[in-house]
């Protein structure tokens, strides 16, 4: 199974989004499981290789450079979400599983 981590302030409202990209995923037949954690757990996660896959959040856009130094340094793509992607309707829930889709 892959493993992409949704970074963004709080992780709250990533935590819905990431619960429904990973079930439209599984509707495609993509064994992946989407989560969503705050900038300073992301941070680690990214250092700790914990995931296949990073995706920065637009509110945390700020962070994305150093995100993608930490992620190159160990490997790993560091993405950024596109604000029509972040979402948590279905054309935006769609939009999220084809950037997931297409990076891991």
């Amino acid at each position: 199974m892959k493993k992409a981590l949704i970074i963004c302030v709080g992780g709250m409202s990533s935590s819905l989004i990431a619960k429904k990209t990973t079930e439209e995923l599984k509707k495609r037949g993509l064994d992946c499981l989407v989560t969503a954690t705050d900038v300073i757990e992301g941070e680690q996660n990214i250092r700790n290789k914990d995931f296949d896959l990073y995706l920065v959040s637009p509110q945390t856009k700020m962070y994305l450079k150093n995100f993608q130094e930490i992620g190159s340094n160990v490997g790993l793509p560091v993405v950024p979400i596109p604000p029509q992607a972040y979402i948590p309707v279905p054309m935006g829930i769609t939009k999220m599983a084809d950037l997931v889709a297409k990076e891991i």
